[in-house]
C-alpha cells in the first residue's frame, strides 16, 4: 500500500484528543539543545501555531500534517552516525507517546528504534517504552483530563489579562480572547497551548510550576473541574515531583564489602527495595575513587536524561568528615555529595543519598539519662491569616526566575546518624538502618507516602531500638537517624509497582 495512503488512514483512526496529545508528549518542552543536526532556529511556531490555530479554526489541519511530516522524517531517516542527533530523540519520544496512547503506526520502522536505542547504549531494562516517556509531561497530560472545557477557558481568559506575559506574542492574537473549547480535542489544545507557552517563556519547567497553579486556582471550582476533582485537588497533584509510570527512576548502590560484617545483605535489602519500587538498579561492590569517577562519567550520558529520579545508597565505614573505600583511601563525604546534584542528565529532578556510615565514635547511651520536658506558647499565633497576608512582601512576576538553580536543590541527603556518632550494624544483617528503611519503604508502597514521610517514620523506628557495641564493652545505645532536604516538591512512592515483563519493548 502507498505511504502516503497509509500515513493518512493513520491519522483518520486517532481521535482528536489523542492527536492533541501526540502532538504534546512529541513537542517535548526540554528536548536537548543544541544537538547534533539540529540548529540555532526559533521553534516557537513549530510547536505553538500548530495549537493555536486548531483551537482558533477549530481544524486539526495544521497538527495533522505537522504528524505527516514526522512521520515522513523518520521514515526516511537513516541510522549510520555515531553521534546522537536530535532525531534520535525525537524518533524515541514519537515511538514512546504512540505506544502509551495506542496509536502506533502499523508502518513505523521498529527496527530503526532498536538501532537507536543502541546509540544510547540502552540495556534490555532501559528499552521499555515507559522510560522515554516525559514524566512531567505526563502529570499535565493528567491536570488536562481534571478540567472541563470550561476550566481551560478561564485559564486562558486569566493569561489575556497579563499583558507584560502576552505582550507581542502572535499566537496569542491567532487564538483571540473568547475561545469556545466544547469540540472534541479543543480543550486539550488550548491547555497544551498554555502550557508549552509558559515553558517556553520561562515561566514553569517541570520543578516550577507556581504560574500555572496560580491560573488554575482563579477557575471556578463549580465550573471547571470533572466529576469528582476539585481545584485542590489538581493543584495538590502538582506539587508532587513527576515519577510517573515506570520506571521509578535509576538506583546506584555503592558498598565497601570489606570489614563490615552483613554488607552483602545490605546490598541484597537495597537491591530488592530498589526494583519493588520499581528503579533500575547498578551495583558497585568495594568502591574506590576511581569508581566513583567512572560512575560520574557514566551518569552524564544522554540516556540517563529519560529517568525520572536519582537514588544513592553508600554503604561504608566512617567518621565525622569521610568515609573509608574498598582500598582504605577515604573521601570527604562534602565532596562525594556536592559532586553528584551537579550532574546535568538529573537537572530538575529529585536526588536522594542514603549515607550509611559512621559519623564518630560517640554513643548516646539511654542508661540514667533524664529529660525534663518543655513547652512554651506565643500569642502571636493567634494573629488571622488575613492580617499575616497584608503585612507580606508582594513578590511580583518582575523577581522571579527559575532558570539559574543552584546544583544542591532537588536533593535529599539521608544520614543513618547523626554527627559524630556511631552508626550501628548486625554482624549477620549489616546497617540496622539499611534494614528499617528497607521495610517502611516495602511497607508503604500503595499508600501514597511521601518519601520525608517514611523518613520521619524511621527516625521514630530506629530510635526505639536498643543497639550494643560489638566490642567487649558491650555497651548499649540508642542511634538517632535524620536527613537533609533540598526538595522543592514533594517527593511520593509509586502507588504500584510497574514491572518491566508487562510491557512488551521495542525487538532487539
Amino acid at each position: 500500500m502507498d505511504e502516503v495512503i497509509q500515513v493518512t488512514q493513520w491519522l483518520s483512526s486517532i481521535t482528536p484528543r489523542k492527536k492533541a496529545k501526540l502532538f504534546f508528549f512529541t513537542t517535548h518542552a526540554d528536548a536537548p539543545s543544541p544537538m547534533v543536526g539540529s540548529n540555532d532556529v526559533d521553534t516557537h511556531e513549530e510547536t505553538q501555531l500548530p495549537l493555536a490555530t486548531t483551537v482558533a479554526l477549530h481544524n486539526f489541519k495544521n497538527i495533522d500534517e505537522f504528524l505527516k511530516k514526522k512521520v515522513n522524517t523518520f521514515s526516511c531517516y537513516n541510522v549510520i552516525e555515531n553521534e546522537i542527533t536530535k532525531t534520535d530523540y525525537e524518533y524515541l519520544r514519537f515511538y514512546s507517546a504512540c505506544k502509551y496512547l495506542d496509536v502506533v503506526p502499523p508502518f513505523l520502522d521498529l527496527e530503526k528504534i532498536s538501532a537507536i536505542q543502541n546509540k544510547f547504549e540502552m540495556t534490555d531494562e532501559e528499552r521499555d517504552y515507559r522510560l522515554l516517556l516525559d514524566s512531567a509531561d505526563l502529570v499535565l497530560e493528567k491536570v488536562c483530563d481534571s478540567l472541563k472545557p470550561a476550566g481551560v477557558s478561564q485559564m486562558w481568559t486569566a493569561l489575556r489579562k497579563d499583558r507584560n506575559l502576552i505582550r507581542g506574542v502572535k499566537t496569542i492574537d491567532i487564538i483571540g480572547f473568547f475561545v469556545d473549547p466544547n469540540p472534541t480535542g479543543i480543550k486539550e489544545c488550548l491547555f497544551f497551548f498554555i502550557v508549552r507557552f509558559l515553558q517556553k517563556a520561562d515561566k514553569i519547567n517541570r520543578v516550577n510550576t507556581n504560574r500555572l497553579e496560580r491560573l488554575i486556582a482563579q477557575c471556578d471550582e463549580s465550573s471547571s473541574c470533572e466529576e469528582g476533582k476539585t481545584i485542590d485537588f489538581i493543584i495538590d497533584s502538582l506539587r508532587f515531583y513527576p515519577t510517573e509510570l515506570y520506571p521509578f527512576g535509576f538506583c546506584l548502590i555503592m558498598c565497601v564489602i570489606e570489614g563490615r560484617d552483613g554488607a552483602m545483605q545490605e546490598i541484597e535489602k537495597t537491591m530488592e527495595i530498589s526494583r519493588h519500587l520499581g528503579m533500575i538498579t547498578h551495583t558497585e561492590k568495594n568502591p574506590t575513587k576511581e569508581t566513583i569517577e567512572l560512575v560520574k562519567k557514566e551518569l552524564m550520558k544522554p540516556k540517563y536524561q529519560f529517568y525520572s529520579s536519582f537514588t544513592c545508597w553508600f554503604m561504608s565505614h566512617g567518621d565525622s568528615n569521610s568515609m573509608v573505600l574498598a582500598d582504605g583511601e577515604t573521601i570527604e563525604r562534602e565532596w562525594f555529595l556536592t559532586s553528584f546534584p551537579d550532574i546535568s542528565t538529573f537537572q530538575l529532578k529529585p536526588k536522594v543519598f542514603f549515607m550509611v556510615s559512621c559519623r564518630g565514635a560517640n554513643k548516646f547511651s539511654p542508661k540514667g539519662d533524664e529529660f525534663e520536658g518543655q513547652s512554651a506558647t506565643c500569642d502571636y499565633y493567634d494573629i488571622g491569616s488575613a492580617l499575616i497576608r497584608n503585612r507580606m512582601l508582594d513578590i511580583t512576576d518582575s523577581v522571579r526566575d527559575i532558570s539559574y538553580v543552584q546544583p544542591m536543590m532537588d536533593t535529599l541527603v539521608a544520614y543513618s546518624t547523626i554527627l559524630d556518632h556511631l552508626s550501628g550494624r548486625a554482624n549477620t544483617h549489616g546497617s540496622i538502618y539499611v534494614d528499617r528503611a528497607c521495610v517502611l519503604m516495602s511497607e508503604n508502597i500503595s499508600r501514597g507516602r511521601s518519601l520525608t514521610e517514611i523518613l520521619e517514620h524511621l527516625s521514630q523506628d530506629l530510635h526505639e531500638i536498643l543497639q550494643e557495641t560489638m566490642d567487649e564493652d558491650r555497651i548499649v545505645y540508642k542511634q538517632a537517624c535524620h536527613y537533609d532536604s533540598f526538595f522543592r516538591k514533594t517527593l511520593k512512592l509509586p502507588y504500584t509497582r510497574h514491572p518491566k515483563e508487562d510491557v512488551h519493548s521495542a525487538p532487539q
